[in-house]
């Protein structure tokens, strides 16, 4: 039996919801994941209750424009998909990067390096391969460029200053055949790894470009403990972290690819867009509400005073995931293997319960992030270091797989100013 219209008539069940639009309820549940349409769960039951002005109004608009155009503009708004891509698919289990579930790669304990290979060429290797470390002297190069920092700069700030200077060095990065390209790639997020030390250690990055993995890299470079549990949760932050899709910085990768841009610039764009607050900024908020809450006996009070002022909470509510963000828990799960103890993951688990009993769908990967950057007690702004630290990988494929596609991206816009005037 389908679910009860509420007495308003302002809220409908997801079977006449689909009536009124005309579509299944897997289209549906993909428009409110996109923002299109808002839902409420319904008093005392699990099923969830969508709001009428939403359908009235997407109804609108679709019958008022037939065509191209309403899609292409949806598109650019969490609508519907416009782009190919044979990177990675989402579906309710979390990313799938070239076939394969991203979650399940990053529990089973494949390691970045694999998962990286896996978006750049449609393979995963056998085994976890190997990436030269760049030669020596250049290490020293990173500790003259520390010099430069100001104090307390963040992780993604010394990532995005630090590509350019990396990109003026390499002389030979403009139209580099395919193979080449993958040795710049592999050398560049090297680098990214290293560049963790340079605002309090800069002596600790030389030790970091050379270590055997990307996650061993981190680990000098933050100077974590020497344990493989600790490299083994870094790893599987990288690998939930290394794609999703077209979001804003992985758009802004393809975008520069499609005008021929070499690797370096493509990750460029991608760290100036991922620094703005509606992207990786989400870590930040996350870091702050954990700041905020104090310890865990304040989460529930916490959520209730957001919910009270109409605030949204970071870190939860991911809109293409209604069931919850699937790369979330197995972070906070390895943070909770970590350091069970520590004020700031029993803080996060504390929220993760509050919200829960209020409705709302689990922790998203900021959450985890933040959990984890909590269990290892690094400082504020790692939580989204690490996340573009993974997130490199993504980018590197976005920006390869959009020049090889040969076209350039250039929408154009629907001119809705005033009339020419002679």
């Amino acid at each position: 039996m389908d679910e009860p219209i509420n007495a308003s008539g302002e809220m409908v069940s997801a079977k006449e919801a689909a009536k009124i639009l005309g579509i299944k309820l897997d289209t549906l549940y993909a428009y409110v994941s996109r923002g299109l349409v808002r839902s409420v769960s319904g008093e005392g039951k699990k099923a969830r209750l969508y709001l009428r002005s939403d359908l009235d109004r997407l109804r609108a608009r679709s019958e008022a424009h037939r065509g191209h155009a309403p899609v292409a503009a949806g598109a650019l708004r969490w609508g519907e998909p416009v782009l190919d891509s044979a990177i990675t698919g989402i579906d309710e289990g979390g990313p799938i990067y070239r076939g394969l579930p991203a979650v399940r790669l990053a529990v089973d304990g494949v390691p970045f390096e694999s998962v990286a290979e896996l978006l750049w060429t449609g393979a995963l290797p056998a085994e976890a391969p190997e990436w030269p470390a760049p030669p020596r002297a250049l290490a020293l190069e990173l500790r003259a460029f520390s010099g430069l920092l100001p104090a307390g700069c963040a992780p993604v700030g010394v990532m995005a200053a630090l590509v350019p200077l990396l990109a003026q060095g390499d002389q030979a990065r403009f139209g580099a055949a395919t193979g080449a390209e993958l040795e710049r790639a592999r050398r560049l997020i090297r680098y990214l790894a290293a560049s963790f030390a340079l605002p309090r250690a800069p002596r600790r990055a030389s030790e970091a470009l050379a270590a055997p993995s990307i996650a061993a890299a981190v680990c000098l470079a933050l100077d974590l403990p020497r344990r493989a549990a600790v490299r083994e949760a870094i790893d599987r932050a990288l690998v939930l972290s290394a794609d999703h899709e077209l979001n804003a910085s992985a758009f802004a990768a393809r975008v520069a690819g499609s005008a021929g841009c070499d690797v370096y610039t493509c990750v460029q764009a991608a760290l100036a867009v991922v620094q703005g607050p509606e992207h990786g900024g989400a870590c930040d908020r996350m870091e702050a509400l954990l700041q905020e809450t104090g310890r865990p006996e304040r989460a529930a009070a916490t959520v209730r005073d957001r919910a009270r002022r109409g605030e949204a909470l970071p870190g939860f509510n991911h809109r293409l995931y209604p069931r919850g963000d699937p790369r979330g828990p197995p972070l906070i799960a390895a943070a909770e293997a970590l350091a069970p103890r520590a004020p700031g993951v029993r803080t996060m688990a504390a929220l993760v319960v509050a919200m829960r009993e209020l409705g709302h769908a689990g922790p998203s990967v900021d959450a985890g992030l933040v959990a984890l950057a909590s269990a290892l007690g690094l400082p504020a702004g790692s939580a989204v270091g690490l996340f573009a630290l993974g997130r490199s990988a993504g980018w590197i494929a976005h920006a390869l797989e959009q020049r090889a596609a040969g076209y350039m991206l250039r929408p154009r816009a629907r001119y809705v100013g005033p009339p020419a005037r002679t």
